[in-house]
């Protein structure tokens, strides 16, 4: 199995739509679908269950997401590793959330024009490391949603985006202009895995602990909501699926768009990296 169908993989199995995970892969759909099925054939076992209704995994399917997600970690580790012993001026970007933030689009044109010969690499990650792999060592600087465990880390708040409940189209408080935390208390709410950073966790369910599915990206948590009615929470002015609606909530704090990075870490692209971000996030 190459790295590289192993990545596909993952992105399918996170966005569970082929269509979806091409285009967070930045290619079409066909390569993408023979990637899949030449994996299936290396592996000798389904790995989705295909249907009218869409993609889900198979049980070999959710064995090769763990075994995968943990190979693909190890493979960054590597990578970071040699590009410090061979001194490449390489800087590892995680990215958390959503990839067509414009804020992340000036970033990156600013960023290329100070540092041309500076080798990025964006490491994409999901909903259980709110620090995209910082204190693994697995990137250089996050840019990610607080609040987490700040402990031994750095942030420079970016933006502040409200947040809203996101609900089934045809839920009867999808009509209203505005909701209060109280008024979600009898609905059940997705979760993060267990070991997942507790204050991110707190945020993401309203302050209190609940029941719930348990979600690892962005795309579970919106089906979530699809095929449960498990409440969901949301920056406020991304594009959703068809079938569901976001109602402002009027006594949420608001998400904060970070930069983060590990306290007392001298590397002067972070350094840079961070007063370029900071200009790009305030227009």
């Amino acid at each position: 199995m190459e790295l590289r169908s192993l990545r596909y993989f993952v992105a399918v199995a996170e966005e569970l739509h082929f269509g979806r995970a091409a285009a967070r892969l930045h290619m079409s759909q066909p390569p993408l679908s023979r990637a899949i099925k030449r994996l299936e054939s290396d592996v000798g076992a389904l790995l989705f269950a295909r249907s009218p209704r869409g993609v889900a995994l198979t049980p070999a399917g959710s064995v090769l997401l763990d075994e995968a997600r943990a190979l693909l970690d190890h493979a960054d580790r590597v990578r970071v590793r040699l590009s410090a012993a061979a001194g490449v001026a390489t800087l590892t970007v995680g990215i958390l959330g959503d990839g067509t933030d414009r804020g992340v689009a000036r970033l990156a044109a600013a960023y290329r024009r100070s540092h041309p010969g500076v080798d990025i690499r964006i490491r994409d990650t999901d909903l259980t490391d709110p620090t995209c792999g910082l204190r693994a060592g697995l990137v250089d600087v996050a840019l990610t949603r607080a609040p987490f465990d700040e402990t031994a880390l750095t942030v420079r708040v970016l933006r502040s985006d409200p947040v809203g409940v996101v609900l089934n189209a045809d839920d009867p408080l999808a009509r209203r202009d505005g909701l209060r935390l109280a008024e979600l208390s009898d609905r059940r709410w997705f979760q993060f895995p267990q070991g997942t950073d507790p204050v991110w966790q707190s945020y993401w369910n309203g302050g209190r602990p609940r029941e719930g599915p348990v979600v690892r990206a962005v795309q579970e948590c919106l089906q979530a909501v699809l095929w449960n009615g498990t409440v969901g929470l949301a920056p406020l002015g991304h594009d959703l699926p068809a079938g569901l609606a976001a109602v402002p909530l009027l006594d949420m704090p608001p998400s904060r768009v970070v930069a983060v990075w590990n306290e007392g870490d001298t590397n002067p692209l972070i350094r840079s990296f961070i007063e370029i971000a900071t200009a790009a996030y305030r227009h």
